[in-house]
C-alpha cells in the first residue's frame, strides 16, 4: 500500500502537469484568437514578410538590409500604427520565398506581407488583400538570339517559374503546352537561363528590367511578351478588418499625396522608379502606375489635405 507522502507526491505531480497543460492550451487559444492589432498593441512589434530578391519592390541591398518600394510602404504602415496605438512600434522584416507567404500568414507567423504580390481568387480564399499600390505584369526574360522564336510560340518551350506565383499561372493560361520548370529563386532562374537549362524565365516585367540593369552582359538578353497585367498589393491574415483598414488608409494616403505632388511621397516614388531611381520606368509604365493610383484614390473618400503631409 502506498504511503501517504507517496500518494501526495504523485497527486502533486499530476496537478502540476494538469495546470501546465491547461496553461498551454489557454495560451494557444489566446494567441489564435488575438487579432493583428491586438498583437501589435501588446508586443509593440509588427512582423512583416517581404522579399529578398524582388528589386526594386523588396530586396536585400549590398549590406544585407531589406529595402525597396514595398518596404517603404511597410514603414509608412508602421508609422500609422504608432499614431493609432500611441506607442513605438518596431518593424521586424522577414525575408520569405514566394511559396512561404500564404502559409506564414495563415499560421500567424507574420502579420503582413508586402513585396510584389498580386491578387488571385485562390489566394483570396485564405488571406485578404489591401488596395493596389503598384502595377506590373508577367513577361519573359530570354536570350537575345531566341527572341523571335519565343515571341512566335511557347509550345514545348521550357519556361522557368517561381512556384506559387501569378507568373506561373499566367504562362499556363497563355500556353498550356509550354513546359513549366519550377525554379528555387530568381537568382537560380537567371542562372538557369544563362546556362541553357531553360528557354525563358517568367517574372514581373519591372523585376526583369531591374535585373538587366545590374548585369554586365545585358545586351545578351531581352524581355519578351505581355502575359498578364496585375496590381501589386499587401496581404494580411483573414478576419483582421481593423488592421486592413489602417493598411488601406496608409496606402491611399500615400498615393493621394503623391498625385498631389507632396514632396515626401514624391521622394519615395522617385527613389525607386524615377529618372535617376533604382529602376527608371518607361513613359508607358509610369502612365500605367499613375492611372492605377488615380483609380484607387478616386474609389475612396478623399483624405483631408491637412493630414496628407508626413
Amino acid at each position: 500500500m502506498l504511503s501517504y507522502n507517496c500518494q501526495r507526491s504523485r497527486f502533486s505531480k499530476l496537478w502540476l502537469y494538469g495546470i501546465t497543460l491547461l496553461s498551454t492550451v489557454l495560451t494557444t487559444q489566446i494567441a489564435t484568437a488575438e487579432t493583428v492589432m491586438e498583437k501589435v498593441a501588446r508586443t509593440g512589434v509588427l512582423t512583416a514578410g517581404t522579399s529578398k530578391d524582388a528589386l526594386p519592390f523588396a530586396y536585400a541591398d549590398d549590406e544585407g538590409q531589406l529595402v525597396g518600394y514595398s518596404v517603404d510602404m511597410l514603414t509608412l504602415i508602421q508609422q500609422q500604427l504608432e499614431k493609432e496605438l500611441g506607442r513605438k512600434i518596431e518593424l521586424k522584416l522577414v525575408a520569405l520565398e514566394p511559396q512561404e507567404r500564404i502559409p506564414q500568414l495563415v499560421n500567424n507567423d507574420v502579420d503582413i506581407v508586402c513585396d510584389a504580390s498580386s491578387f488571385t481568387w485562390k489566394r483570396d480564399k485564405k488571406i485578404d488583400f489591401s488596395v493596389s499600390y503598384g502595377i506590373t505584369g508577367t513577361r519573359l526574360l530570354v536570350k537575345q538570339k531566341d527572341y523571335l522564336t519565343i515571341s512566335r510560340s511557347l509550345v514545348g518551350k521550357r519556361i522557368g517559374v517561381l512556384p506559387g506565383t501569378t507568373n506561373e499561372l499566367a504562362i499556363k493560361r497563355a500556353e498550356p503546352r509550354a513546359k513549366i520548370v519550377t525554379i528555387r529563386d530568381r537568382a537560380a532562374g537567371h542562372s538557369a537561363l544563362e546556362q541553357g537549362e531553360i528557354d525563358a524565365f517568367a517574372d514581373d516585367g519591372i523585376l526583369l528590367e531591374s535585373w538587366l540593369q545590374t548585369i554586365n552582359n545585358s545586351e545578351d538578353f531581352t524581355i519578351a511578351g505581355y502575359y498578364s497585367q496585375e496590381g501589386i498589393a499587401c496581404m494580411i491574415p483573414e478576419d483582421n478588418s481593423q488592421f486592413l483598414n489602417h493598411v488601406n488608409y496608409t496606402l491611399i494616403r500615400f498615393m493621394q499625396s503623391f498625385l498631389l505632388g507632396q514632396p515626401e511621397s514624391l521622394l519615395i516614388f522617385e527613389r525607386w522608379f524615377g529618372f535617376q531611381g533604382i529602376v527608371p520606368l518607361t513613359e508607358d509604365l509610369l502612365d500605367l502606375m499613375f492611372e492605377n493610383m488615380q483609380l484607387i484614390v478616386d474609389f475612396k473618400e478623399e483624405i483631408p489635405s491637412k493630414v496628407l503631409s508626413y
